[in-house]
């Protein structure tokens, strides 16, 4: 449902769109372009969950792949195309004064309010439907994590209405984060996240590719643009929002904090880490 909506909010903003608006005369620095990369990184961090599934496929040496790929060749083409869409029909000055409505606004030239409540109603199923694969991801991520160790045995245990104890410890801390930070500085601070994750899934990628037969030269090649990304994305973070920056900074300190003592509570007691 969601899917046709949005193919049919391509379909109206495309069929007015603006040439003009979509000159390159009016692009901001490269260096800003490459740095808003970051927050796509972001946008596909959902694909993640889909690994999730693994476990529960028929043939997931096959399946699983068709099913990545076929994923994010459909959402990256819709993503252009909503994007041609939105900045087609309004003005760069408009997309950053609606912020979050933006597609809204744009559907509302055409379809008036009926086509600006449609598409903000599509907005929040979206929302709806990512916040809930993320806390099913969760549930796997936190009781793996547990598993091995790399997370206190609490976040393993079974919870009271099923499921573990990580799903609404995580929930928490997401309405936390929600409720503490604006929006642009949580996509932000997720973009960071991200990159660095995938650095980290490249280096074991590397490390393993032995077993998993990966092509060495495209993973290294990955990791360089990541690399490249992150440290543009850190840098104009910097000095446009230096408070999101500071954020991101403090929390990865905090991340190494909690990871150095809970592997010192962890040598010291190992028999309840179990």
């Amino acid at each position: 449902m969601l899917l046709a909506v949005f193919v049919g909010f391509v379909a109206v903003t495309l069929s007015q769109l603006d040439p003009t608006l979509l000159a390159p005369s009016g692009y901001p620095p490269w260096e800003k372009i490459v740095a808003s990369i970051a927050l796509t990184f972001f946008a596909y961090l959902g694909f993640s969950v889909v690994t999730f599934t693994a476990g529960s496929l028929p043939n997931p040496a096959r399946m699983l792949p068709q099913a990545m790929y076929l994923a994010l060749g459909i959402t990256t083409a819709l993503y252009v195309l909503v994007s041609l869409g939105v900045f087609g029909t309004l003005t760069v000055d408009e997309v950053i004064m609606h912020g979050d409505t933006a597609l809204a606004e744009a559907a509302r030239p055409v379809l008036g309010t009926t086509g600006f409540v449609i598409m903000a109603i599509a907005a929040l199923l979206a929302t709806a439907s990512s916040v809930n694969s993320m806390i099913f991801a969760a549930g796997n991520l936190t009781l793996t994590l547990s598993e091995l160790k790399q997370f206190p045995p609490v976040f393993g245990q079974p919870g009271h209405f099923g499921g573990t104890r990580g799903i609404p410890i995580t929930v928490v801390l997401v309405l936390i984060f929600a409720n503490v930070f604006d929006l642009g500085a949580i996509a932000s601070i997720g973009s960071a996240v991200a990159l660095v994750v995938f650095l980290v899934v490249g280096l074991a990628a590397l490390r393993l590719r032995a077993e998993t037969g990966s092509n060495a030269w495209l993973i290294t090649i990955t990791m360089l643009a990541t690399c490249f990304v992150l440290v543009l994305f850190a840098i104009d973070t910097a000095r446009n929002a230096p408070q999101t920056f500071t954020a991101m900074t403090v929390l990865v300190l905090l991340a190494v904090v909690l990871d150095f003592v809970w592997k010192r509570v962890r040598a010291r007691a190992p028999d309840t880490a179990r």
